[in-house]
């Protein structure tokens, strides 16, 4: 399905200007943008993709991952084909590049309203906006996130954060939390391995915990790329300053895509990065795509006791009493 596109501006000469995400493409006429879905047509911006769901599954919510969100819960989630990063490290290249790689757009037509229609019958809390990137398709995470918000549910984007302050704004009222992406504290990487830059992201970060979205922040922590204690060290002081109650998942990279020679994430090196941030005042460092690691697990800020076990996306206990430790009583942050 195609729908006029929001947030763009008309130039001369038919063009015009994207304000979604912070590349702020100018698009002739004929032309797509970097995202690959977005096409200018005689002078309005169209998305392409607006309800053309290319994935659709119900996921456990640790699996975002959210950690400090309706534990143990099930998320609606949701994507399209395109994206507006190329990482050489992307696990679902597949459809993300699809429209740069092919030019094609595929997907299921699916209506907003059918998605949540569909999110209550599996009987998930929340819809999850995630595998691509859900700034692109924000005409179907808009429209639908306002039919969940009268239904209920909460809405969720797993996102690389690289989008302006206009679509944070559109979208703020009726997003309850975001697990943003931090792949580096290093602007060379995001260059050259992403295609992209480091400081809108930081910028959208800022701007999501201002707004009161609740937020988790990933890094993948890449072999002789992003994981020196120099740049752990300063991506632990950004989140800090955030608030030392932000969540910080560390994954284990596994060769994938263009970086099919690169090794496996030792897991000495996930520890090292954990304790890094627990050095520096953060209260929840987690370990990613370890199952069974103790860095998985949640543990009370004040007294340190186990509040909820978790291995893989499953969770084996959940201790909390609603949402405090039932040892001293501290309220344990997030959305329970």
């Amino acid at each position: 399905m195609i729908r006029e596109a929001l947030l763009y501006e008309k130039l001369t000469d038919s063009r015009v200007q994207c304000a979604l995400c912070a590349h702020r493409c100018k698009i002739n006429s004929g032309r797509r943008g970097l995202c690959g879905v977005r096409e200018n047509k005689d002078g309005v911006l169209y998305s392409l993709v607006f309800g053309t769901l290319i994935a659709e599954h119900v996921d456990p919510i640790e699996k975002k991952p959210f950690f400090h969100v309706y534990p143990a819960s099930r998320s609606y989630s949701i994507a399209t084909v395109g994206c507006n990063f190329n990482c050489d490290f992307c696990q679902n290249h597949e459809i993300s590049q699809m429209p740069r790689s092919t030019l094609m757009i595929m997907g299921e037509d699916t209506a907003p309203a059918v998605i949540v229609e569909r999110s209550q019958k599996s009987s998930c809390k929340t819809i999850s906006y995630t595998y691509t990137e859900p700034t692109v398709y924000l005409e179907t995470a808009l429209e639908t996130a306002k039919i969940a918000c009268l239904k209920g549910l909460k809405n969720l984007f797993v996102t690389n954060g690289f989008m302006t302050a206009e679509t944070i704004e559109i979208m703020a009222p009726y997003l309850a939390a975001a697990n943003v992406d931090l792949k580096s504290f290093r602007n060379e990487f995001y260059k050259k391995k992403c295609g992209a830059a480091l400081q809108p992201v930081l910028d959208s970060l800022i701007k999501m915990k201002k707004l009161g979205i609740w937020i988790e922040i990933t890094t993948l922590l890449i072999p002789g790329l992003n994981d020196s204690p120099e740049e752990l060290k300063d991506i632990a002081a950004f989140i800090s300053s955030l608030g030392s109650e932000t969540p910080w998942h560390i994954s284990r990279f596994h060769p994938q895509f263009r970086m099919l020679q690169v090794p496996s994430t030792p897991i000495a090196s996930l520890h090292l990065a954990r304790r890094i941030g627990k050095e520096a005042g953060l209260k929840y460092v987690y370990s990613g795509n370890v199952p069974g690691d103790e860095g998985e697990n949640t543990y009370c800020s004040n007294c340190e006791k186990i509040l909820i076990n978790r291995n893989g996306y499953s969770i084996i206990d959940n201790l909390l009493s609603e949402d405090a430790c039932p040892h001293c009583g501290k309220k344990l942050e997030g959305l329970f």
